[in-house]
């Protein structure tokens, strides 16, 4: 069979059936359409059978398809129900708390209640999974994962509940390449550049999939602006650097701390009412708080209280 994991060819065929496209499917997949086809040939020649018909839309499973996909699908809860049974063994004193988030988000996120969390309950585990926001929705949704930690709580699944931190600021980072650069300017006074013209620059954007590129891709819609997107990253902080390097315009929450630099860009504060976000930690609306989970609801939101100042 296949070196590529079972999990990874469901997420494959998952795409293409909802894109009915190979290159729309490996664009979300963060991969290129040569290899994603070649995967799916190279199962399909291991299986002798066609898996998918593409002779018409939308994209649909042949009855073979059918049963690789329940194939793939037992053993992903297979392996699931293994490691749960493993981990019930292995911690039976400890409580293990499963938490998805982005790395970037982590990155800021978790260094500010985790640790006091932590020593407040010093017998609990952390079990992290960084993947991209889609993912770890999917897993908090099918009880794989006890907590997500995200951003835009308004985009979630409706049956997931989240607290949150409230609405956080975004800069606009404006580098000497556009035509909306100020000279010598380190900030550029809020509400002073119509949003529109900011959207039809070059613009540096984090991937498809990130609740960053969402807010701005609704916002693309609004404006009806066609954008001039020169290169896109999962990593915020790449699209910082790039941006800084005078790539392209790109927008950046309050939480990432950004170097003032007038002789290179323009830091531009976005009217809240245009462009915001709030910080969340998300899980299944039915499952049952234990006091554990509610501690680390609530180191959670401490923490979010401390750090208001970045609000309105």
């Amino acid at each position: 069979m296949s070196k590529i994991s079972s999990q990874e060819i469901l997420y494959y065929i998952d795409a293409i059936l909802k894109y009915s496209n190979y290159g729309k499917a490996a664009k979300s997949l963060y991969i290129s359409q040569p290899y994603l086809t070649q995967v799916i040939k190279r199962v399909e020649n291991e299986l002798n059978c066609e898996l998918i018909t593409r002779n018409k839309l939308p994209y649909r499973l042949t009855e073979q398809g059918k049963i690789y996909y329940q194939y793939l699908t037992s053993l992903e809860n297979n392996y699931a129900k293994l490691l749960r049974e493993i981990s019930d063994v292995s911690d039976i004193d400890k409580t293990v708390i499963k938490i998805g988030v982005l790395p970037s988000l982590g990155t800021y996120l978790l260094p500010l209640f985790l640790p006091d969390f932590l020593t407040l309950h010093s017998d609990c585990r952390i079990e992290l999974l960084e993947s991209l926001p889609e993912k770890n929705e999917k897993l908090t949704q099918n009880n794989e994962l006890d907590f997500w930690i995200g951003q835009n709580s308004r985009n979630i699944s409706p049956n997931l509940n989240s607290v949150s931190w409230g609405r956080h600021r975004y800069r606009a980072v404006i580098p000497r390449c556009s035509d909306l650069y100020q000279e010598n300017t380190a900030v550029i006074s809020e509400g002073s550049i119509d949003m529109s013209k900011i959207l039809c620059q070059k613009l540096v954007l984090t991937s498809k999939g990130s609740a960053i590129r969402k807010q701005i891709d609704q916002l693309l819609n609004l404006y009806k602006v066609e954008p001039n997107i020169i290169m896109e990253s999962t990593e915020i902080n790449t699209i910082l650097k790039l941006a800084t390097g005078n790539l392209g315009i790109t927008f950046i929450p309050e939480s990432v701390y950004v170097k003032e630099s007038p002789s290179e860009y323009n830091l531009y504060q976005i009217p809240i009412d245009e462009l915001s976000l709030d910080y969340f930690i998300a899980y299944h609306n039915e499952r049952k708080l234990s006091n554990i989970d509610h501690d680390l609801i609530n180191a959670f939101l401490i923490h979010g209280q401390n750090n208001s100042d970045l609000g309105e």
